[in-house]
């Protein structure tokens, strides 16, 4: 498999190199943690703990996905492990059946701002949130939601499902007619 120099320099303990490979990518994962952590001091600690996690397993990159791509799903992971220190997830019912037949019908107001809707969803509880960031912004499928939140499948479509709603309720609130 492809390894770029960089990265093989990483996997023989070059410290200079370790810095070039961070200092190419903390910003980008730095603001991917705080997507989720909401709070400057927890995203830095989750970001570190991140590269830290990334450089002692560096040896599992097979370079089947870029770099920044590997990077970045340990950085959600860390920013998800630290919000369970905080937050208990309550998984909901595994027989609830939710219809995803509009899972994908996500339009919004052409007037409506992409801050005004990323507002609006930080004011959603924790567990709809993340699967709202997941799904939208990240682009996971329900399979591997599932398996980075340590929830059922059916449990990711029904937070969705859920967190959908209430995402257009708070839209509702802030005056975007459309959502009623």
């Amino acid at each position: 498999m492809f390894k770029t120099k960089i990265i093989q320099q990483c996997l023989k303990g070059n410290r200079k190199a370790q810095l070039q490979l961070y200092n190419k990518y903390c910003d980008a994962m730095l603001k991917l943690a705080y997507r989720y952590l909401q709070q400057q001091d927890l995203a830095e600690d989750a970001m570190q703990e991140a590269f830290i996690k990334a450089f002692k397993n560096l040896h599992k990159y097979d370079g089947s996905s870029t770099f920044g791509a590997w990077l970045k799903r340990i950085v959600i992971h860390q920013a998800i492990d630290d919000l369970r220190k905080n937050i208990r997830f309550l998984e909901l019912d595994e027989n609830s059946e939710i219809s995803t037949t509009d899972e994908h019908n996500w339009e919004v107001e052409d007037h409506c701002a992409v801050e005004d809707v990323k507002h609006a969803l930080e004011q959603l509880p924790e567990k709809y949130k993340l699967v709202l960031k997941l799904f939208l912004m990240e682009g996971y499928d329900h399979e591997e939601i599932s398996e980075i939140l340590g929830i059922s499948i059916n449990a990711s479509r029904t937070q969705l499902h859920r967190g959908k709603i209430l995402l257009k309720a708070e839209l509702k609130h802030r005056n975007y007619e459309r959502f009623a």
